[in-house]
């Protein structure tokens, strides 16, 4: 959170920001606009989860303590595996194969202590208090068939946040910004427009 603030501070920006985020870094959009709310205008949150586990009975944010345990696991015992499996599962059906040649080049690409460092703060951070302090309206683009985050993440992040909306766009996987640019540019274009 701080980065994007200190970015925002270095280019002399005071207000007037549209931050788009996705996924763990709508959380970030998220708190940086709780922290200075003149600097926001709107967000715009991609896939966003204020928390990946699971608080039954009111919260399901798609994985059990064991299944975020066991991904960490296999990421430090095979991080070529972890990277291999994981990213068929964010790419999602039928863009498995592309994207997710793509994003696992990526992953491999990343220091595996810098990844597990991220990986374990991104599963574990639970930042669902932090959302009714949230003043500045925010479209919530939810994925159609998202595994890392269910319909019921952004039901219920829409619920939280005032002047919310929600839209959910007829994808597959946890990328729409990469799969279907164009759905996520369109729904920008007409959410702003509103404004």
């Amino acid at each position: 959170m701080q980065d994007l603030l200190d970015v925002c501070d270095a280019l002399g920006i005071e207000r007037g920001v549209h931050f788009v985020g996705h996924s763990v870094s709508a959380s970030i959009g998220l708190l940086a606009s709780i922290e200075r709310p003149t600097l926001f205008d709107r967000l715009i949150l991609v896939g966003p989860s204020p928390c990946y586990l699971n608080h039954a009975p009111d919260y399901f944010g798609g994985f059990e303590r064991k299944d975020l345990d066991g991904l960490l696991d296999l990421m430090d015992q095979n991080f070529m595996g972890w990277s291999s499996y994981l990213a068929p599962i964010v790419a999602g059906a039928p863009q498995a194969d592309s994207l997710g040649g793509e994003l696992s080049e990526s992953f491999f690409s990343t220091d595996p202590t810098m990844a597990r460092i991220f990986a374990q703060a991104t599963f574990f951070a639970d930042t669902r208090e932090e959302l009714s302090r949230v003043t500045r309206p925010s479209l919530i683009l939810q994925h159609g068939n998202d595994a890392l985050a269910p319909h019921s993440v952004g039901e219920y992040m829409h619920k939280k946040l005032r002047d919310s909306t929600l839209e959910v766009l007829d994808v597959t996987g946890h990328c729409a910004h990469m799969s279907h640019p164009h759905l996520v540019t369109a729904a920008m274009q007409r959410y702003l427009s509103l404004a």
